[in-house]
């Protein structure tokens, strides 16, 4: 294939014009710099939106360390935006934020957990129902690696099947359910249909956001990767499995490209820019109808508004190498650099005779 330096360079530009977007999720291996992305998108949002919520739904949660502020369970402003909001959640919270009447629940806890999957779907669905009563234009999740994120965007289909099994258990001991409720004294408040009545309140929710993930105009899923084999295996395992569930993706940002520019001189570095190389040519092979957004390795973390701001430039204009190859102000660059190296190697070579000839 053609040199893909030859490609038009895509941004995520096309993420912020799309207006109707409801729902962003952003995904990939793990410590690929998924909090890093999804936080700048988030910024980026805020400048064209309303008001912004990003959520982090990793166990392991960065969303704190990467804006230097406490984020809990609840919507808190970002230090420094008046219309930015993050939120740290666990798919799998305890039972006391999801429970109800306490005679309830340990029969709907036993038959919650009688279904594999059903509570963190039921948490879930508790999550997006809250985020649903607030108002905000737009929501980022900053998800976990790649094989939590599949089962997180499984819970739709998973609390459905759980219903429709707790129904037809109702529909086939529902009498002799009856039965033991007045005979252990349990009142109609915390018996069968009452459980049944919330997990029914939440499968209007989950059908309701089931529809809008499907939806390619309110929902989109941004891969993250790097330029490596192990990440391109998942990305395209992501992809497939995005597409099964219906769910709209068309954006991959590459990250911690090494680009050929006058700061590459080590060997190492020659080589792993090879290496990224071939994949980054796998990638455009694979997917040439995606927006593909390069993102340059940085010599230092990306912590902190200011920071993320100052990167966030990379992601609306391709990243341009300071010097090209080639170029008299390229060897210019080199030769400087060359002496200042000789120059360097010269004192620590003459550090070094003086300390012989004072031994």
């Amino acid at each position: 294939m053609a040199d893909n330096h030859e490609l038009p360079e895509a941004t995520v530009q096309n993420i912020l014009d799309q207006d109707t977007l409801k729902w962003v999720f952003v995904g990939g291996k793990g410590g690929v710099g998924k909090t890093t992305c999804s936080s700048i998108l988030s910024i980026l949002l805020a400048r064209v939106r309303s008001s912004v919520l990003i959520i982090s739904t990793d166990p392991a949660h960065n969303l704190s360390d990467a804006f230097q502020q406490r984020f809990t369970k609840t919507p808190t402003l970002v230090n420094g935006f008046n219309n930015l909001y993050a939120m740290e959640v666990d798919p799998t919270v305890e039972n006391e934020d999801v429970n109800g009447p306490e005679g309830m629940d340990g029969l709907f806890s036993d038959l919650a957990n009688a279904i594999p999957g059903i509570d963190e779907a039921m948490s879930f669905a508790e999550m997006l129902k809250l985020v649903q009563t607030m108002d905000y234009s737009c929501i980022v999740f900053d998800t976990a690696p790649t094989g939590h994120t599949l089962r997180l965007l499984q819970f739709p289909s998973t609390l459905e099947k759980g219903l429709t099994k707790m129904m037809s258990l109702k529909n086939k001991f529902g009498g002799l359910l009856s039965q033991m409720t007045r005979i252990f004294g349990i009142d109609d408040e915390f018996g069968e249909d009452a459980i049944l009545g919330r997990l029914e309140g939440m499968k209007d929710v989950i059908e309701q956001v089931n529809k809008q993930f499907k939806d390619p105009d309110l929902t989109t899923f941004v891969c993250v990767c790097i330029p490596e084999f192990l990440s391109l295996y998942e990305t395209e395992r992501l992809v497939q499995e995005l597409t099964k569930f219906e769910i709209d993706t068309h954006n991959i940002i590459i990250n911690q490209v090494i680009f050929d520019d006058e700061d590459v001189e080590s060997k190492l570095l020659k080589a792993r820019m090879r290496m990224q190389q071939k994949y980054i040519d796998q990638f455009y092979m694979l997917y040439d109808d995606f927006n593909i957004t390069k993102l340059p390795l940085l010599p230092q973390e990306v912590t902190g508004v200011e920071a993320l701001k100052a990167f966030s430039h990379h992601f609306l204009s391709p990243y341009q190498p300071s010097c090209k190859r080639g170029t008299v102000e390229e060897l210019q660059r080199r030769i400087s650099m060359l002496k200042q190296q000789l120059s360097e190697a010269e004192e620590e070579l003459e550090k070094l005779r003086k300390g012989d000839n004072k031994a």
